[in-house]
Formats: structure tokens, C-alpha cells, sequence
């Protein structure tokens, strides 16, 4: 991936720097994919996929780091995040990015491939911008908390404790504590129980592919199905032999799938 740029935003009332790299074609007439990592990705988490992709589907691609996460401005250590953290991601800082970036998305409606956190993120832009949003492309995303979530994200806690999980995680972000803890806390927050997307989506008119691991160890198959159940006119992919990250367990097929759904034969 090419080096990272830097924009600014106004967010929260502060000023907080954004990281985010180009990606795939320079033709600013090829059709947007702008990627929306997980609860603890980063530009630099996503490796080389998001080049693979747009080099498949011939698109640009926008990847950044949310604020907290990568090289973007840390989370102050007083900012606990609520449970509509998800949320303001959607509604406030990936508008206020696109402003920053001069990427009006009613001339050009952007796609978004959202994983995880990432994922929820993209359906709840979606539900707000219809009319803004070409489609939709989420990897293991949640529409609701299960005991599978809490269970494996209270492993990560005790591995980021006591074990490597912190110093494999600072090779991706620049204050890895930021990261870590924004997450881990709320969703590990009594609060958060009763988070829930399933009305929320309902306004989601734009073509959706919703894909899932057989072996996904943060979520079940309840996620995508609840998500066909809303919206019947999306597509699901459960690909076997698949934790919760797609992109790196069965990237081949998630890219012809992709490719199929972005760029469909006549």
C-alpha cells in the first residue's frame, strides 16, 4: 500500500486527524470503495487486500483509520465510548471525512466494505444515506450482541493482559491502549447488552452482500440472517473454512464474489 496522508476534521468539538491511504485506480471516474475496518484494525490491519480488490473490480479505494485507531488522532484517556459509538461513526466522522476529502457522495455514491465494527458501520451509513450509497459490502458485521461476542472479547482482554495480543497490536496503532481499550470497554459494558441494529437498517434500499465465516469466533450465522430477514434483497456468502476476518482466511473467494456482486455480467 502507498504511504499515508493525514486530513483533518472537526469532531466532538476538536480537531482530529485523520489517517487514510489511496488505493487501486487514479480515474476519478471508476466507481469508490471505501474500506471500514474492524473494532481493532487500522489502514496498515488491512495489508495489501484492499489493493487486491480494487485492482479486481478496476475501483478506487478509499482506507482510513477511524479516530482512536492506527495513526489517527488517539483517544483521549478520559473518552469512554458509548454504546452509539458505531453510530457517530456513521452519522458524524465518515461524512466529515468525505467533506474533508472533497467526495461529494450524491454525485458519486461511494460502495463501503465494512468488517466487524466496520461492517455495522457501513449498514448504518446506508440506512441514513440511501440515496448516497451504491452498495454495501459487510464481513462478519453485527446487527446485535450474542454470548459468542462477549465470550471471545473477554479472551482478548485477558491475551492483552497477560499475554502478546498488546505488542502484536502496537505494530498497527499508534497508541495501541487507545485502540484497545475503546473497544474492549464497551463492548464488555453492561449497556451494550441490548445494542441492536435490526430497526435500524430497515431504510437500507441499496444492493447489500452480507458475508459470514462457517467458523466465525465473535459472532453466528444470526448476524447475516437477521440481516436477510429485514432486507430481503440482500445476498448472503457463508464461506467455510472462515473465522471472523474473510479478507484473510478466504480472500480468492471473497474477491470473485465481490467482483460478481460490484461489477455483475450483463
Amino acid at each position: 500500500m502507498t504511504a499515508s496522508q493525514f486530513a483533518n476534521i472537526t469532531w466532538a468539538g476538536k480537531t482530529v486527524q485523520i489517517e487514510y491511504q489511496w488505493v487501486g485506480t487514479s480515474d476519478d471516474d471508476r466507481p469508490l470503495i471505501v474500506f471500514l475496518h474492524e473494532g481493532l484494525g487500522s489502514v496498515a490491519m488491512w495489508k495489501d487486500f484492499p489493493q487486491q480488490l480494487c485492482e479486481a473490480v478496476n475501483c478506487r479505494g478509499l482506507v482510513y483509520s477511524r479516530p482512536g485507531y492506527g495513526k489517527s488522532t488517539p483517544r483521549a484517556t478520559d473518552d469512554t465510548w458509548q454504546a452509539d459509538f458505531m453510530h457517530r461513526q456513521a452519522f458524524e466522522v465518515l461524512p466529515a471525512l468525505f467533506k474533508a476529502l472533497s467526495i461529494d457522495t450524491e454525485k458519486q455514491k461511494p460502495w463501503l466494505f465494512g468488517h466487524s465494527d466496520g461492517g455495522s458501520i457501513a449498514l448504518l451509513f446506508a440506512a441514513r444515506y440511501p440515496s448516497n450509497t451504491s452498495g454495501i459490502i459487510v464481513l462478519a458485521p453485527h446487527i446485535l450482541v450474542e454470548d459468542v461476542s462477549i465470550n471471545s472479547i473477554e479472551k482478548a482482554k485477558v491475551a492483552y493482559q497477560t499475554m502478546d495480543l498488546r505488542s502484536k497490536l502496537a505494530r498497527f496503532h499508534d497508541d495501541v491502549d487507545s485502540a484497545f481499550w475503546g473497544w474492549n470497554d464497551i463492548w464488555l459494558s453492561p449497556d451494550f447488552r441490548h445494542w441492536n441494529l435490526t430497526q435500524a437498517i430497515k431504510t437500507i434500499t441499496c444492493p447489500v452482500l452480507a458475508v459470514q465465516g462457517l467458523d466465525d469466533e465473535y459472532g453466528t450465522l444470526e448476524q447475516i440472517h437477521g440481516i436477510k430477514r429485514v432486507l430481503p434483497h440482500a445476498q448472503l456468502l457463508e464461506l467455510p473454512n472462515c473465522g471472523h476476518s474473510p479478507h484473510r482466511d478466504q480472500p480468492e473467494d471473497l474477491i470473485e464474489a465481490c467482483v460478481s456482486f460490484i461489477s455483475p455480467k450483463p
